[in-house]
């Protein structure tokens, strides 16, 4: 992920730096009156004051009223006092175009600077500042930046310091580091923010050496604030330098600098976030004389990185004994929680934030993803409902919810409620939640209309930088709905492969028993020099399984663990011990099945008994039989299999002692169901159910179609 630091550095740089008044003070009887309004009645009952008394004079203020009347955006109360003079002068030009930056209309703005030199106004030093600020935050291209540039100069700003600091945040904020650093360089006279705003734009552009390069020269010219310490601290954690992260500690602790908050914080994230042990994390923490609830809310989140719910846990009730938590507090905590958590968790933390009112759109997100996780998709449900302003991310969450617990015709029925809202456009993890969607419900036809309606929309979007997540869901959609043929136009046309890619097409040629190809997929792989993992041979041995490719899945498990250093697991022995069984060789099988270091679960066995079944090997079956009798004895399915092995080598007395258990048990096999696309709509059926509308017709279509089974039959015995 790009480092994404230049809003925290303006911010920060802004509150050190900030814009200066444009207008003198005055011992004003109205100035003082003016900045305490709360409201815009307040704001009017005073203007009209002091028409009446002495008019805007001094122009103090009118930029005074300006500023007011746009943080209430009352523009056009605005452009009334702006009107009001028949040549406003550069104070009041200011005070507009700056009303218009700081109510975030960055391109009204530029027009109102357009029309200001049109006038031919003066210019002084906060004119381009304030013009800087709307081209920054637009981010427009570099063209409209080096324009202003261009017209300071020869205005005689070139060598104003308050001027170069806001270019050096544009040239950055535009992406051209180069004109920074040049502009940079040729300051006569650089002070603090100087030095920060260039530091700051390489580490912003992912030069870290650079970035501390530049920090350690500074050192030799004037001492860094607590500003540029933050900076550094930041970079240090973004970019995991935990040794440049311990000299910078040591360096605040000799200047004195642990007296701010802020630095304490940071160092505090450092630790978490550069690879600090848990040790070195409690140790500063323990340190902090003035422990806020941010302190709190990093330690939190160092616990969740790494798991340890219990740690979690325990620092949130450590938490409120101290300070007070916050919203960021309460999302920590069941974002932590949400893969280990039940009903009861979720319902102690909602009833928490209910009742210290510490409710958001985030936190309300957060828990219905732990209500899904915890199988309470009706729960989930009405949180949604009560969110008042859903984003993306709040239907997205919702969605994934209804597919973790297999109410996939809700998902879609919410994705479709969702384009009729017209509120909120799908976004990748959307599109990616209905690929699998339709993966599961093998709808083809649904799956190439979302896919045509992520070409249309999403393809080029430049906010979503990664799409190899989401065109991998496409992939895999296209191989479990039967289109291996789409699934392989979409490989090639990736732009990306990365081992997840790899594997899911090494998976699909296997599923569709194109073990050759799996196996020339694999060697393409190895040759773009993408390194494979456990999950790849994994997918590589079931293709060798499924296409009876003994040899070949032999030779691939030997070279996972002696070539490549990965040892097999469970999951890989079971994919060896079902080819060796499909192949017929169930005695290397049953042996390779003894010899495991870890102990045999209920998949395997249950291999080893389906081989044993097809083969006709009955004293093999008994005894993968009897293991599964003991890991799974209410598995219906393994009983049904025992009993057909007996049925199939004529033990009938045999088959009825089985049946009995399976009945004194109480085991009863789970009716089968399948589903069926047709027009874009999703059929479900059961066995045995009569339903379904048209279920007569597709009966008769049903035994059509065995007549025809039968006769092709007949004719290829005769022939």
């Amino acid at each position: 992920m790009r480092f994404r630091f230049c809003s925290f550095s303006s911010h920060i740089l802004f509150r050190t730096h900030r814009l200066k008044s444009y207008y003198l003070t005055y011992s004003f009887p109205y100035s003082s009156l003016l900045h305490s309004c709360s409201d815009l009645q307040a704001v009017k009952r005073i203007h009209a004051s002091l028409i009446v008394s002495s008019g805007l004079q001094p122009l103090s203020v009118a930029s005074m009223l300006i500023t007011l009347y746009s943080q209430f955006s009352d523009f056009q109360s605005v452009f009334s006092i702006f009107n009001s003079f028949e040549e406003p002068n550069t104070i009041i030009w200011n005070s507009i175009i700056n009303s218009h930056v700081e109510s975030g209309l960055f391109s009204h703005a530029l027009l109102l600077y357009g029309r200001m030199r049109e006038f031919g106004v003066a210019h002084d030093s906060f004119t381009f500042p304030i013009v800087n600020k709307a081209i920054r935050s637009l981010g427009c291209h570099i063209e409209y930046g080096e324009m202003v540039h261009c017209v300071a100069m020869q205005m005689g700003f070139g060598q104003d310091v308050y001027f170069g600091n806001t270019m050096i945040e544009v040239y950055v904020k535009c992406g051209s580091i180069g004109n920074a650093s040049k502009l940079f360089d040729e300051m006569n006279h650089r002070d603090l923010v100087s030095w920060t705003s260039i530091i700051s734009g390489y580490i912003y552009r992912e030069s870290f050496s650079k970035g501390l390069e530049l920090f350690n020269k500074m050192r030799m010219e004037m001492e860094p604030n607590s500003v540029t310490i933050l900076v550094m601290l930041q970079a240090c954690s973004t970019f995991e330098s935990a040794n440049e992260g311990r000299e910078l500690h040591g360096y605040v602790i000799k200047k004195g600098i642990m007296l701010d908050a802020s630095v304490g914080n940071s160092i505090l994230r450092m630790y978490t976030k550069a690879g600090g042990s848990e040790e070195d994390v409690e140790t500063f923490f323990s340190e902090i004389d003035e422990r806020d609830i941010v302190s709190w809310n990093i330690l939190i989140a160092f616990y969740s990185s790494r798991g340890d719910i219990t740690k979690v846990s325990e620092k949130f009730n450590e938490t409120r004994r101290e300070v007070t938590s916050s919203i960021e507090t309460l999302t920590l905590v069941v974002s932590a929680i949400a893969d280990c958590a039940n009903v009861s968790d979720g319902g102690m933390l909602h009833c928490l934030a209910k009742k210290t009112g510490l409710c958001d759109s985030v936190l309300l997100t957060s828990l219905l993803s732990l209500y899904a996780k915890c199988g309470a998709p009706e729960i989930s449900a009405q949180l949604f409902r009560d969110i008042p302003h859903r984003t993306s991310i709040t239907w997205s969450a919702m969605m994934s919810g209804f597919t973790q617990n297999g109410s996939f015709r809700d998902a879609i029925e919410l994705f479709q409620q969702m384009l009729a809202s017209g509120h909120v456009q799908p976004n990748h993890d959307i599109i990616s939640t209905l690929f699998i969607i339709y993966t599961h419900l093998g709808a083809l036809q649904l799956g190439k209309a979302a896919h045509a309606y992520f070409i249309r929309n999403l393809s080029s979007s430049p906010e979503e930088e990664d799409s190899a997540p989401l065109e991998t869901s496409l992939l895999n959609m296209y191989i479990r709905c039967g289109s291996i043929s789409s699934a392989l136009v979409c490989y090639n046309r990736m732009a990306v492969k990365d081992v997840v890619t790899w594997t899911s097409m090494i998976e699909g040629f296997g599923t569709h028993g194109l073990g050759f190809e799996a196996l020339g997929m694999f060697k393409r792989m190895l040759e773009s020099g993408v390194e494979p993992n456990s999950v790849t041979f994994l997918s590589l041995l079931s293709a060798c399984s499924h296409s009876g490719l003994v040899r070949e899945g032999c030779d691939a498990f030997h070279s996972m663990k002696w070539r490549f250093g990965i040892e097999p697991n469970l999951n890989h022995n079971t994919c060896m011990a079902d080819l060796l069984g499909r192949s017929g060789k169930l005695k290397e099988a049953l042996t390779l099945i003894i010899k495991m270091v870890v102990s045999p679960d209920s998949r395997i066995w249950g291999a080893l008994l389906a081989a044993s079944r097809v083969h006709g090997d009955k004293k093999v079956g008994e005894y993968a039989a009897e293991k599964l009798m003991e890991l799974e004895p209410d598995n219906v399915g393994y009983y049904t299999i025992w009993s057909n092995i007996e049925a199939s080598v004529g033990r009938w007395g045999e088959v009825e002692e089985v049946r009995r258990e399976m009945h004194e048990r109480d085991l009863k096999k789970k009716p089968g169901w399948s589903c069926i696309e047709v027009k874009g709509v999703i059929h479900g059926f059961v066995s045995g159910d009569t339903s379904h509308d048209h279920v007569e017709e597709i009966s008769k279509a049903v035994e059509c179609l065995n007549r025809k089974i039968q006769q092709v039959g007949v004719l290829s015995i005769i022939l």
